[in-house]
């Protein structure tokens, strides 16, 4: 670097380590200042703005003749001493008897300077004033400003300084030498800082999880990361991760040379807290108790007589404006708002000694659990919505998980039973869909065992919810015991409906082989629900009873039965009718209809995926992927059966892996690989034994149909050898051995002869080629928003393509689509 080029620089101090990450941010950033002339970087503290600022200030510099100037403004909290402070960091001395802002435009009209003001939230409107007059009266100067909220000027340009770049799950579950470490900025970041205090230090395998959680925690925020680095002088990488819960006394010491702010977490908070007005820190610690919200939510949980609801909004402004809370993407047409971690336990922090925190968590539950019931009341009332509008309710749960979480433990806290069991009731949908099964059971149990203190109709209620989860982990003793409970509850309490306990027990009994007594109690629950008249639990009832009529091998009555409950549950809730769909496709492919066993699988299929239930999904490409199988269709087979196992897989859901990897047992037999055949057979069984899941005597002659003559050829040793080498397999493993075996045939599919059949059918009816391929993905089962980014088009056009080739097929459901597909590709 010349001597030239060093005087242009101004007094832009020597950076005092490696800049690390932020280069698209860079970028996006010179070529910004190329045509604003006032721009500002704010952000929390911690965040970075001031290391950004004079890294740009250093990549700009050989483009500013009159060089780069820092002026940092942090110690100064009199706004008559910012143009003073700016003059004489810039040697212009003021003049007696003038403003010092009028000398300083004066001085720099001429100039062709980039100017950084850092840190001006402290005297934020003096500093405005002064970029103002000297924006106008300075056409080759530039400004650089770093702030916690924006200078509001005219032309001022806001950049808000976003976290570092975070490891996602799946990026940390890689090992270090397969991934790219640089492409996580936070990861980086805390390496760097961790070798320079620890030579030697690298991301290794051990400790590559534990940095990616140290990052997640901290938000991706610089100064926590580089203060958690500084501990591993002293701890190891498991130790900081583990101590985070106390991070403000754990990230206490940092580097003494940094301004007092920056050398702890806690000061650098409180900096950014005591910069807020009274009402502003009031509302920031009451939204401590969300782990997100809405501007309604925030309404009613943080007013009252100290703060109006009508003030709630500009006072959430001004805190967004001052980077304490962070505006999300929008949800159901309501904007959405969070705290960074760290804000949030600071804010946690100042609740807990302000005296209201129980007050608080009490509105906290109460809104949660009326949002919970209302939703409930709107998507179980028959004809009050369509399903897409259904779909986005229970959307808007999902997304408010950790709230629903937050206000549980707030109700087993307070040993509040019947608020707790009432958000059970509430949440029992959602924990089946999103396949949250084990955590519903638990937050069930804790409060079953407190359940004197709600009311009978109440828990009588949760008993028979808290039963059909427990049922669905296949924990039939303790399903058994809540809904022998149940029942005995509404004996006691005739307003309560014993229709869903009664259901269970026949499930139960149907699962323990005693089929009259199955029979028996599925018709008792027909009847109490006709009594009570609520269809739902009656048209669920009336699936127990088909799928009990079904395995005695009473298809025609199991028939009937099904057709009953689609009666009951169609326009009631979308799920309900997916799961009877589901069974009509399950009885028709035992009687080897399977036209009608894949036409009903796909129409539950369509439903599922909409609601993105991916437990359901998994059994419903089960379904299809068996029927190719029968049908000696290997490239469908395999492409159904890898997304049913992947799904599986990525749930946890152990049976569903066990008959996963049965299923590519049978398809590793029918293409001829024997010995892969009986090694998943093994690890199928592994699984199985690990579960405790014994495979059903239907499960168990469709596997040996699929084996014998692999078994045969292979010889009873040989046999024996390859099912204990596959029994030694993990399930993660033996999934993954399944799948690659068939990774060409299942990127073949879409291109397999039968769909090309159904292509040139579709076309002989009129429809366009792209018509004719959004017929196929229809038969597929993927909705619009998967036949959207199948084809890389918006959701809107895929639906109008979808409702052109009903009006020219004159068919009035996807599902009527599906089976036309089918039946033209069987011509």
């Amino acid at each position: 670097m010349t001597a030239e080029t060093l005087q242009r620089l101004g007094n832009l101090p020597a950076e005092p380590n490696s800049f690390v990450g932020r280069d698209r941010d860079l970028g996006d950033l010179r070529l910004l200042l190329s045509s604003v002339r006032a721009l500002t970087l704010c952000g929390p503290g911690g965040i970075g703005k001031t290391r950004l600022a004079m890294r740009l200030g250093w990549q700009l510099a050989d483009e500013f003749a009159d060089g780069v100037w820092l002026v940092e403004l942090a110690a100064t909290s009199d706004p008559a001493l910012a143009a003073r402070q700016v003059a004489a960091v810039l040697g212009i001395t003021e003049e007696r008897g003038r403003p010092a802002a009028a000398t300083l435009a004066d001085a720099l009209r001429g100039r062709q300077l980039l100017l950084i003001l850092d840190t001006c939230e402290r005297i934020v409107d003096a500093i405005a004033d002064l970029v103002h007059e000297l924006i106008a009266s300075c056409p080759h100067l530039r400004v650089v400003a770093t702030s916690r909220e924006p200078l509001r000027v005219r032309g001022e340009t806001v950049w808000r300084v976003q976290p570092l770049s975070l490891p996602t799950q799946t990026w940390l579950s890689r090992d270090p030498a397969d991934a790219d470490a640089g492409a996580e900025e936070a990861v980086r970041l805390f390496a760097d800082r961790a070798a320079a205090v620890r030579p030697g230090f690298a991301l290794t395998g051990d400790n590559w999880p534990h940095v990616g959680q140290i990052c997640r925690t901290l938000d991706g925020v610089p100064l926590a990361i580089e203060l958690a680095a500084a501990r591993i002088r002293a701890l190891s990488v498991e130790q900081i991760a583990a101590r985070l819960d106390d991070r403000f006394r754990l990230l206490a010491s940092g580097d003494r040379t940094a301004p007092p702010r920056q050398q702890t977490l806690q000061a650098a908070v409180d900096w950014s807290f005591e910069l807020l007005t009274p009402d502003e820190q009031i509302l920031l610690r009451r939204l401590s108790v969300f782990t997100g919200w809405s501007l309604e939510m925030a309404e009613q949980v943080c007013a009252d007589e100290h703060i109006p609801e009508s003030r709630v909004l500009d006072l959430l402004a001004a805190l967004i404006d001052k980077s304490l809370v962070a505006l999300e993407d929008e949800l159901a047409g309501d904007a959405r708002y969070r705290l960074l971690d760290t804000i949030r336990q600071y804010a946690a922090d100042r609740l807990a000694a302000s005296g209201e925190e129980a007050a608080i968590r009490d509105r906290h539950v109460r809104c949660l659990l009326g949002l919970a019931e209302q939703i409930n009341r709107r998507a179980f009332t028959p004809g009050a919505l369509s399903w897409a509008d259904q779909v986005t309710l229970y959307n808007l749960i999902s997304a408010e998980r950790g709230n629903f979480r937050a206000a549980l433990t707030s109700c087993e806290d307070s040993r509040d039973a019947e608020y707790g069991l009432r958000l059970c009731l509430a949440l029992r949908s959602p924990w089946v869909v999103n396949g949250d099964v084990t955590e519903g059971v638990a937050w069930f149990g804790r409060f079953l065992l407190l359940c004197e203190r709600a009311p009978a109709a109440v828990r009588a209620r949760a008993l028979m919810l808290g039963a059909e989860l427990a049922f669905e982990q296949q924990d039939y003793r303790t399903a058994a015991g809540y809904a022998h409970a149940a029942v005995a509850v509404c004996e006691a309490c005739r307003a309560a409906c014993p229709a869903g306990g009664l259901r269970i027990l026949a499930l139960i009994s149907t699962r323990a082989g005693l089929a009259e007594q199955a029979l028996a109690q599925a018709d008792a629950a027909v009847a109490a629900a006709a009594a009570h008249d609520d269809k739902w639990e009656q048209g669920l009832a009336y699936v127990a009873r088909a799928t009990i009529l079904a395995r005695v091998g009473q298809a025609g009555d199991a028939q009937a039965a099904y057709e009953s409950a689609l009666r009951l549950l169609t326009g009631h809730n979308g799920w309900g009718v997916a799961n009877a769909l589901y069974g009509c496709g399950s009885l028709a492919r035992s009687r080897h209809d399977n036209a009608g066993a894949l036409r009903h699988f796909r129409a539950a299929l369509e439903l599922f995926t909409e609601l993105g239930a991916r437990t359901e999904i998994a059994r419903c490409q089960a379904g299809i992927g068996w029927i190719a199988l029968d049908e000696l269709d290997i490239p469908v087979a395999a492409a159904s059966l890898a997304e049913s196992l992947e799904l599986s897989v990525a749930t946890g859901q152990r049976l569903g892996i066990a008959r996963g990897i049965e299923a590519f047992s049978a398809l590793a037999g029918l293409r001829g690989d024997d010995e892969l055949a009986v090694r998943l057979e093994g690890a199928a069984l592994a699984v199985r034994d690990a579960a405790g899941l014994v495979r059903s005597a239907a499960a168990q002659v469709r596997l040996d149909e699929a084996l014998d003559a692999v078994r045969h050829r292979l010889g009873l040793d040989r046999t024996a050898a390859l099912i204990a080498e596959g029994r030694r397999l993990s399930a993660h493993d033996a999934a993954s051995h399944a799948l690659r075996s068939v990774d060409a045939l299942r990127s073949a599919a879409p291109a397999g002869a039968d769909q090309t059949a159904e292509s040139d059918a579709a076309g002989s009816a009129g429809l366009t080629a792209r018509e004719q391929e959004i017929a196929l993905l229809i038969a597929r089962g993927l909705s619009n928003r998967g036949i959207a980014a199948e084809l890389f088009i918006s959701p809107a056009t895929a639906a109008r393509h979808v409702a052109n080739i009903m009006a020219k097929l004159g068919l009035n459901t996807r599902a009527q689509v599906a089976a036309w597909v089918v039946g033209q590709g069987a011509r």
